[in-house]
């Protein structure tokens, strides 16, 4: 034995096989097979963790992945896991869990106190209470952060590896239960490939609780049976792992767990894989849950779910209570008492809410355990580590029962998450107080208890012909032989039956409907007092199913509390929607591979090893690494960006401009293309000329903008943004599929196919001219011509506010060409330049950059582009721009911003100290050809306000920083330097 409640032979552990593990610094033993709940009863340990609000005690309330209380944190180190349900975790040795949610320990903690403060923090106290300015929300936040969320997360890298995997099936059975198993079996000898998922370690479902033989075959023997037969024909069993979203056109997300939480996984191997399954066929055979009884106290240590008893009993040979006491509404329970009486136990009593009931398994319990019908219980007895008594009425007389141990059962819900995630419609069933599944919006069907059945032979056989009708609809040749034959070992039990409200007496303050929230039964009457009416109001206001269980024991509860209130039917309240994952999965599960360096691919610039070579710093930008300065011996990043920024502005320069996003448009329609694409006018470019460009979204706000070319009658030459690539090309991609189908273009992204260099200052002209030996294109032309041996495409743009050529050759080809150039730069007196130094320069010219100023909320006329726009509309976003909001005069416009200080970027831009915000700053830097800052910004009415004196102010950096509001064009603003 393993403790005080192990019993001497029942369960299906391993008792050869004994583990050690360690809870809350204390060592304990259990056996294979063993969860940590079912561990810890067996040692005697009843009291596992607080409640989130009050920090009542609690202890195990379930046997499966329902668990509202036993919430541990399992591991240590980067492996540590919060919030772990101990029912589902299975023990391993050297597992390691601690208690949550208290300090500075379990049986002492501090925040206990919460229950006394409970009349003055009800149910939506926080909406009522942090009111005030800032200064006073400061001072809330610190004690509102210490007091959110539910367990620690941890605190050092993840040192392990998960992964995602895709596969494709013809059938997919969800859930390892009978219905499950005969739905599997009835595919698989059609010859379908099936895939079969259960979230526990065994196949069996129910039945490892309630014991019966299929065809005169153990449990074991038939669940071995049906897996050999499913991977024999190219299927799949994966046992610990949970369906955890079902999404359109049938496709569903697995998460598997090869190892426990905290627990160091095979060597090279993953700890969890996430499937993404395609389907044919999809059958849920998902169960039901049972729900509690609401009564006062109901929340305490040994309060338990009467299948969740049976399953400790009959599963794990553990019996959590010597004198017990049974709750029901429903036959289901009487199983429990057998299983008790078999295994040993006391039962002080059944009560049952019912009037009367004579079935055959009611008439045998009866005959060794006290039955007392038009009974319930009242209030729970006890203190921190659990029941002592249990308060009742029986026939509305009060009765007071010992006990250490309720087992309650209050019907069974079908757990209908998925066929709702797949879009699935709902009915309300009167008699199991539950919805049942109804329409199907995919190719999927729910089964067994998971559809309302009762009884285990009626779930054989509807598992059995949900399988014969998926094989038939794949036109696959059907199994002929029936459902294998069930028949229970102890005997049958109806689980119909609903108690979904309050005992009359219970203490509604202490009746708990949703446990792991501390949501009570006097919670909901609040709420609906104060208007919150509408179920989902109800979920937010309460936080009634917002746990980590999602309300899976109390939600129907929480409903029929509503519902009295209302005074009208549970399925008109409504039910809240159920969204994916069922279970809790964690964020590195959802990552994957996906991490580090592996987040986005780090794109390398054909130039890259050039730049190496040159002791550059580097910077990420979209997903391209690029150079951010070329910094000399002794110079820091700023005075490296500002020498190269000035060598710009006074002799030459030269940048890496290989990651814009490029396109080539080539066909007889390829300018009507670009017509509904940019929203200037392209189609009259001549031959061998260019203009600025930008790209609007269909809402009328600017999302990209750069330069088109006309390089031949029907081919054109666009460029945009580095990190608007992916988004540029979506866009193209759109119009010409969706919006112009019969255009006779084509479309290619040329982003990889070109580098490109930017050569720009005074002295760029005679520097490129040197190097074509030809005359160099005048401002927005283009030609081609060779530098040594490489062919080049030769555009002259500028960004810098500078005569400036972009020089395009292809990506092999260009590491000649930069070397040519960066010689010929530097005995010009010039330099490279990098990314601080082009953004400096685009700053004092006013050029607008996505991320900063095109942050997806400006117009063309916010941004002083609106005289750009191409008359005659039809481009994209031209309807969008009609709109009244848009022509406002109260509209943030861009400006420019001067100071004799640095202005920090981001700050609020306001008229007074403690006034409101009327802009902010978008980017910023120092003034080349002067002293000083300069930068832009966006302003309420800005045009107007020309002269005006206000702050840059950023509390978070402690800056406060006078501005004066100026033109957004501190550098030539006639164009005069870059034009011939």
């Amino acid at each position: 034995m393993s403790g005080p409640r192990r019993l001497a032979e029942a369960g299906r552990i391993d008792r050869g096989r004994p583990i050690r593990f360690r809870f809350d610094g204390r060592a304990y033993t259990g056996f294979e097979g063993d969860t940590l709940a079912s561990a810890l009863l067996a040692n005697g340990v009843r009291l596992l963790g607080r409640s989130f609000k009050y920090h009542r005690p609690r202890g195990v309330f379930s046997a499966g992945v329902e668990e509202p209380n036993a919430l541990v944190g399992v591991g240590e180190g980067g492996r540590f896991e919060p919030n772990t349900r101990a029912t589902d975790v299975f023990i391993y040795e050297g597992l390691v869990a601690t208690s949550q949610n208290r300090w500075p320990s379990l049986t002492a903690d501090f925040g206990a106190v919460n229950q006394w403060f409970a009349p003055f923090i009800p149910v939506g106290f926080y909406y009522k209470t942090f009111f005030g300015g800032p200064r006073a929300w400061r001072f809330y936040e610190h004690f509102i952060r210490r007091a959110a969320g539910l367990g620690r997360p941890p605190r050092t890298e993840e040192p392990d590896v998960f992964e995602h995997r895709a596969a494709f099936c013809d059938v997919l059975v969800v859930g390892g239960g009978p219905s499950g198993l005969a739905a599997a079996s009835s595919a698989t000898e059609a010859g379908a490939r099936v895939f079969l998922v259960e979230q526990d370690e065994r196949l069996g479902g129910s039945v490892l609780a309630c014991p019966a033989r299929f065809d005169g075959r153990d449990m074991a023997d038939w669940a071995a049976d049906v897996r050999a037969k499913v991977v024999s024909t190219g299927g799949r069993v994966l046992t610990r792992t949970t369906a955890a979203g079902y999404w359109d056109h049938n496709l569903i997300s697995l998460a598997e767990r090869l190892g426990e939480p905290g627990q160091t996984p095979r060597a090279g191997g993953p700890v969890q894989r996430l499937w993404r399954v395609r389907a044919r066929r999809v059958i849920l055979a998902t169960g039901a849950i049972e729900r509690p009884l609401l009564f006062g106290g109901n929340d305490r240590p040994g309060v338990m779910l009467s299948s969740a008893v049976r399953a400790y009993v009959t599963r794990f040979g553990v019996l959590p209570g010597q004198r017990i006491v049974i709750a029901t509404c429903n036959d289901d329970a009487y199983l429990t008492a057998l299983q008790i009486k078999r295994a040993g136990g006391k039962i002080s009593g059944i009560i049952d809410s019912r009037p009367d009931a004579d079935s055959e398994i009611v008439r045998q319990v009866s005959l060794s355990a006290p039955v007392r019908f038009d009974a319930a219980p009242v209030n729970a007895i006890g203190g921190t580590h659990g029941v002592t008594g249990l308060d009742a009425v029986v026939g509305g007389k009060a009765l007071r029962l010992d006990c250490d141990l309720i087992a309650v059962s209050g019907g069974f819900t079908p757990v209908v998450h998925l066929h709702m995630h797949a879009g699935g419609g709902l009915d309300w069933d009167e008699a199991s107080g539950g919805f049942v599944p109804t329409s199907s919006r995919q190719s999927q069907i729910s089964v067994g208890a998971a559809a309302g059945l009762d009884g285990l032979q009626q779930v054989l056989d509807n598992g059995w012909a949900a399988g014969v009708a998926a094989s038939a609809q794949l036109d696959l040749e059907t199994a002929s032989r029936a459902a294998p034959m069930g028949v229970p070992t102890i005997a049958h039990a109806s689980r119909i039956g609903a108690a979904l409200h309050p005992t009359p007496g219970s203490p509604l303050k202490t009746t708990f409907i949703d446990l792991q929230n501390d949501v009570t039964a006097s919670d909901i009457d609040l709420a609906w007092r104060e208007g919150y009416r509408s179920v989902e109001h109800l979920k937010r206001y309460t936080t009634l199913g917002m746990a980590t269980d999602q309300g899976k024991t109390g939600n129907i509860l929480g409903l029929a509390r509503l519902a009295a209130a209302e005074g009208r039917p549970i399925p008109e309240v409504g039910l809240t929607t159920f969204r994916p994952p069922y279970t809790p999965v964690t964020l590195g599960l959802l990552a994957g591979e996906a991490t580090g360096f592996h987040v986005a691919p780090e794109r390398r610039l054909p130039l890259d090893a050039q730049h190496e070579s040159a002791r550059v710093a580097w910077q990420t930008s979209g997903y391209w690494r690029r150079p951010r300065v070329f910094p000399k011996l002794g110079e820091t990043i700023q005075q490296a960006g500002l020498r190269e920024a000035r060598a710009v502005r006074s002799r030459v320069g030269l940048t890496d401009v290989s990651s814009l996003a490029k396109f080539e448009i080539v066909g007889p329609d390829a300018a009507a293309l670009l017509e509904i694409v940019c929203a200037t006018s392209v189609s009259k470019l001549a031959v061998g000329r260019g203009k600025y460009t930008f790209m609007l979204r269909e809402d009328g706000f600017v999302c990209d903008d750069g330069t088109v070319w006309r390089l031949a009658e029907k081919q054109y030459f666009l460029t945009s943004s580095t990190g608007g690539a992916d988004r540029m090309a979506e866009h193209i991609s759109y119009v010409r599929k969706v919006l112009a189908p019969h255009l006779r273009v084509a479309v290619v992204t040329s982003q990889e196919r070109w580098a490109a260099a930017t050569l720009a200052g005074p002295r760029s002209r005679w520097v490129i001219a040197q190097l074509l030996q030809a005359p160099p294109p005048s401002h927005m032309s283009a030609l081609t011509g060779r530098i040594g041996d490489v062919d080049v495409r030769v555009l002259a743009a500028s960004y810098s506010g500078e005569r400036a050529f972009e020089i395009y050759a292809a990506a092999t080809e260009m590491p000649p060409v930069w070397e040519a150039l960066a010689r010929a730069v530097e005995a010009d007196g010039g330099a490279a330049y990098g990314l601080d130094a082009l953004e400096l320069l685009r700053i004092e010219k006013g050029h607008v950059e996505v991320g900063a100023e095109i942050d997806g909320r400006r117009t063309p006329a916010d941004l002083g582009l609106h005289r750009m726009l191409n008359r005659r509309g039809g481009f994209v976003g031209a309807q969008g721009l009609s709109r009244q909001a848009l022509q406002d005069s109260d509209r943030q416009v861009l400006v420019g911003l001067a100071a004799e200080e640095p202005i920090p970027e981001g700050a609020m831009l306001i008229v007074s100290k403690g006034a409101s915000p009327e802009g902010h700053v978008t980017s910023a830097g120092a003034r080349l050809s002067g002293d000083g800052a300069v930068a832009l910004g966006l302003l309420v009415n800005g045009g107007a306000r020309m002269g005006e004196g206000l702050w840059a102010a950023s509390p978070t950096r402690g800056k406060l920083v006078k501005v004066r509001v100026v033109a957004p064009h501190f550098h030539d603003p006639a164009g005069d330097r870059f034009r011939d």
